[in-house]
């Protein structure tokens, strides 16, 4: 057995002086690693607790990886197979046992990277296109380019940390047979790829660019700054200009924008130490700091809103925002990304996860502000918007989210003006997020799957209306990408929050208006949710508007017809042959209503209807013979023939339940009635509630705030001033 074997047991268990780990954080000259945070205090016995429990986690891992030995495998398996894994493993271990030698001064851990590294100098030379290759670009040790990408950040970051305890002989066989053919395959051999604005590029320029500072090859780092041919049209710079907007959003959604930020900070990182002239932090006004807090802004309960291509069970606990968070802090000293730190009960093991950890066990966390914005999208701000409407605070409150933004390219999807509403901790209203199971390879490898086109993209799958049962721009990326909403108006002024945007061209000849009022109404016990949905057009069409919510139905306010013997399916294409149709309603003149229960508190959707409107609900999960797609129930509000046509819905949240105290609280509506009215281009929607008062919600759509407005209403006169207002009907006041 090896000496690197043999002391990897105690390795995990051994104490760690305070000299040494003294003299790691203070003396490291490794060139990638956070020095900006290097004058934290000395550790050793007093390591902060954080820091503690990291570096005991890297320990055990690392003692695991090194027990097993060196396993560098061929290349063979797609994403979740045991190759796949097994080489993410790798770079994880390199990373991380890299991070122990500069903290501990064990020699081991550096004999281990140098094994592992020289097994893939053996490795590497021989491989060609990845035998699991699909329809992506293909990689080497991974089946994807992106994958290569990401193992050699992580790699090059281990790998600086015990280079200069080499031989020359050996660093020349890592340097010359491991690293710079990694980076030419990422920047030559997949230049299409490396020149995109897009987060495998992103991954791509970063790797590129750290391998170029550690080795001293500036031709390299060039390359990763201004793109393969430096003009500066491509490269990681231009990424950053292109791929946010002034207010921090990424262009392919929260989602995406987790995953982009590790490789923008920890390159800007090592960008601020070797190359401190560029001022990267404060390029382009600070955007990547402002994109790092964007980022928590786009959260709920900590997890991402999921817009486009998303899986839901991300979080701000992934390892992209631990790095993220500990370098913009070293950078900010910002007390509320302290906060974020404590929630997430991680950070990373290098000088500036240790400010961190010092920092938060001496009490400077502050909590994070979340609120209410405006996040406009695209390069000058000029595609549309994500607008965030929040009521109260902590874990529980309530938050509408407008998705009113760009395409999002290839991982978005086709669903302009949808939107999402969390409360009492959970998702109300929904978004289908991305039909994939990361990792798993017995889902077709872990890649996204057939229904991710055929459902998850398509409009019908969204909080989004929809025109002659077709996906806005018929599914197609091209001519979805060319068209932005624009967004009309914002507010967030307390107790009557307003987001208002307008789409043309997702269809021929129709215009769509939306807008959603957050507002507290007199007599009703929480915030409801206005949504006024506005198809402009002379010819008839059919106009379908999806709800997808989460709970259990209570009550129907309507009555129906039930499929219970066979559930036709919804239509054949377009994400409607995904629908099963369990009950069809037609509601009298005046309005229908949905109450379901969700973790004890009772939702009531109610809509103002013509009697000619007809009320589907349906469930998720028709012609899914692979059973891909979780089953999850949505109402469907069609009008047909109209020319166009305005859909107003009220969302109402109410009562309690309590299972184990065999308690309810008000699990009706304490709403009787619901009217909509337009006049002049303005919109009235009346309530009558079940204690007799009336209350309207009055819609401009004007946005001067000092413009005065009129209408009448059953001979009654209502008058407002700017864009929206709650009128108490009878009661005086506005």
């Amino acid at each position: 057995m090896s000496r690197l074997l043999r002391r990897a047991a105690s390795l995990a268990t051994a104490p760690v002086s305070a000299l040494a780990l003294a003299l790691a954080l203070t003396a490291s000259g490794a060139p990638l690693h956070a020095q900006a945070a290097a004058e934290a205090s000395p550790v050793g016995e007093n390591m902060p607790p954080l820091y503690a429990d990291e570096f005991a986690r890297a320990r055990a891992f690392v003692g695991e990886m090194m027990e097993a030995g060196v396993v560098v495998p061929q290349p063979r398996d797609p994403g979740g197979g045991y190759t796949h894994e097994q080489h993410k493993r790798n770079y994880r271990a390199i990373l991380l046992a890299g991070q122990l030698y500069r903290i501990t001064g064990d020699r081991p851990y550096a004999d281990y990277v140098r094994e592992m590294l020289l097994a893939y100098a053996d490795l590497y030379p021989t491989l060609g296109e990845h035998p699991a290759r699909s329809n992506q670009y293909s990689g080497r040790l991974f089946w994807q380019v992106l994958n290569d990408a990401v193992w050699l950040v992580h790699a090059v970051q281990g790998y600086a940390e015990i280079r200069d305890t080499l031989t020359a002989a050996d660093r020349e066989r890592i340097d010359s047979r491991v690293f710079r053919p990694a980076a030419h395959f990422l920047s030559v051999e997949s230049q299409s790829t490396f020149d995109r604005i897009h987060n495998h590029a992103t991954w791509a320029t970063a790797g590129v660019g750290m391998t170029g500072y550690l080795l001293g090859d500036r031709d390299m780092v060039d390359r990763a700054l201004l793109g393969s041919d430096k003009s500066g049209e491509a490269g990681f710079l231009r990424q950053t200009e292109l791929l946010f907007s002034p207010d921090g959003y990424y262009a392919e959604g929260p989602y995406y924008q987790r995953y982009a930020l590790m490789p923008f900070m920890v390159f800007a990182d090592a960008i601020a130490r070797n190359d401190p002239d560029r001022r990267i932090f404060e390029h382009r006004d600070g955007i990547l700091l402002k994109a790092l807090r964007t980022t928590v802004q786009l959260t709920y309960g900590g997890y991402f809103f999921p817009f486009n291509d998303a899986m839901k069970d991300k979080s701000l606990r992934t390892e992209e925002l631990y790095h993220g968070i500990a370098i913009a802090y070293a950078q900010t000293r910002d007390p509320a990304l302290l906060s974020i730190a404590q929630m997430q009960d991680r950070t990373v093991l290098t000088p500036a996860g240790q400010l961190v950890a010092a920092d938060l066990a001496a009490g400077r966390a502050e909590p994070f502000p979340f609120r209410s914005m405006l996040l406009r999208d695209g390069p000058q701000g000029e595609q549309g918007a994500v607008a965030i409407l929040r009521e109260g605070e902590g874990p529980r409150h309530t938050a509408l989210v407008a998705k009113n933004s760009s395409q999002g390219m290839g991982h978005g999807h086709f669903d302009k003006l949808s939107w999402q509403l969390y409360d009492n901790g959970h998702e109300i209203v929904r978004d289908y997020g991305a039909a994939r199971f990361l990792n798993i390879e017995a889902k077709q490898g872990g890649r996204y799957l057939p229904e991710n086109e055929t459902w998850a993209k398509q409009t019908v799958a969204h909080n989004a209306l929809v025109v002659d049962r077709r996906s806005h721009f018929d599914g197609k990326v091209k001519p979805a990408s060319a068209v932005a909403p624009e967004q009309l108006h914002f507010s967030d002024e307390p107790g009557l929050q307003v987001t208002s945007a307008r789409v043309d061209g997702a269809y021929t000849g129709v215009g769509i208006v939306r807008t959603l009022v957050m507002a507290d109404v007199p007599g009703l016990e929480s915030p409801v949710v206005f949504d006024l949905v506005t198809a402009e057009s002379d010819a008839p069409h059919s106009y379908d508007l999806p709800l997808h919510y989460q709970g259990a139905v209570i009550e129907l306010g309507f009555p129906v017809e039930s499929h219970v013997a066979a559930r036709p399916v919804l239509g054949e294409d377009h994400g409607y042959q995904h629908v099963w149709v369990d009950a069809t309603g037609r509601p009298d003149a005046g309005d229908g209503a949905l109450t379901w229960l969700l973790d004890g508190r009772f939702y009531t959707y109610r809509f103002a209807t013509d009697g000619a409107t007809q009320a589907i609900l349906g469930q998720v999960g028709a012609n899914d013979p692979e059973f891909n797609l979780r089953r999850e129930p949505l109402i469907l509000l069609r009008r047909e023939g109209a020319g166009g046509t305005t859909f107003a819905t009220l969302l109402e949240s109410h009562g309690r339940y309590d299972g184990a105290a065999e308690q309810t609280v008000a699990s009706r509506s304490r709403v009787a009635a619901m009217r909509h009215h337009r006049q002049g281009g303005k919109d009235i929607v009346v309530l009558t509630l079940k204690d007799g008062g009336q209350v309207a919600l009055a819609v401009s759509h004007d946005a001067d705030p000092a413009a005065r407005h009129r209408a009448t209403i059953d001979g009654q006169q209502l008058a407002w001033t700017g864009f929206a207002a709650i009128v108490e009907i009878g009661r005086g006041g506005n």
